[in-house]
């Protein structure tokens, strides 16, 4: 008698029961990556900063790619896991550490993020950013709502800019053109402060939860952006480009992502300089 080898069939995929998979998966690359930081003092920072990019992004698309095996594994760091008609339609984006700059400098604000996209409507269906220093996991499914640590969040109620603190980020390197600093220079005037974490999906997620009231960065690619875009989004704030329009998340992108009442009012700071 001969058998027949099956191959073993993908989960089918529900993004809340998909949530607590995709956190696990998060939280495990944080806790290397917590680990990892503490080395930064006995290490090459530079050579601990790739092995420790690497080594998030694998626990995630491993994790990922046995749960959903039919599904796209994409990052910045550039994995690119096989597509199967099983599961076509979807792609987990990765960041796998964002806020380089400030792991290799000693300094402990830097995020994991994960989101899965589906690729027929290009919604973002799922988000997570986990901050591993701080040991808090933002996560929203769409229509669900955005929570961090399983508690509810919602954007601030600031009305005025005038009372906002907001956040923006600099392009890492030498840059003459397009660094920013016009954007900057416009807001300053105009707002209670500006804050600069370096790490595009904390600075969202901070919005999300409402301790920042507003963010705007330039230029960002959609593993920048795609968790923290949801995040945001499901706590009652509003995401867009710097003239009001959705963001296309297949190219680079200016993101601008408010408590929604302070939209306009950034939107307007943004035109003045050109944009």
């Amino acid at each position: 008698m001969t058998t027949t080898k099956t191959e073993p069939q993908p989960q089918v995929f529900y993004p809340l029961l998909s949530l607590p998979i995709a956190e696990g998966a998060a939280r495990a690359a944080g806790a290397l990556i917590r680990r990892n930081y503490r080395r930064l003092r006995s290490a090459d920072s530079h050579e601990l900063l790739e092995q420790t990019n690497q080594a998030s992004e694998n626990i995630i698309a491993r994790t990922l790619r046995a749960a959903y095996p039919g599904s796209h594994v994409a990052s910045e760091e550039g994995i690119q896991l096989p597509i199967t008609p099983q599961h076509d339609n979807l792609t987990w984006w990765l960041d796998p550490l964002d806020g380089e700059s400030n792991f290799a400098h000693g300094v402990p604000r830097f995020s994991v993020s994960v989101a899965c996209l589906n690729n027929q409507t290009n919604e973002i269906l799922l988000g997570i950013v986990y901050d591993p220093m701080m040991d808090e996991c933002f996560c929203a499914v769409r229509g669900n709502g955005a929570t961090c640590n399983g508690e509810p969040i919602k954007v601030s109620r600031t009305e005025t800019l005038t009372d906002a603190l907001v956040a923006s980020g600099f392009p890492i390197g030498p840059r003459t053109e397009n660094n920013n600093t016009a954007e900057w220079s416009a807001f300053v005037p105009r707002c209670q402060g500006i804050v600069s974490m370096e790490s595009t999906a904390l600075d969202m997620c901070y919005v999300a939860a409402g301790r920042f009231d507003m963010y705007w960065e330039s230029d960002l690619a959609i593993w920048d952006i795609a968790a923290g875009a949801l995040i945001v989004e499901e706590a009652g704030g509003r995401l867009t480009d710097y003239s009001g329009n959705p963001v296309e998340l297949n190219a680079p992108v200016h993101v601008l992502a408010t408590n929604r009442t302070l939209h306009a009012e950034s939107i307007e700071i943004l035109a003045s300089v050109g944009h």
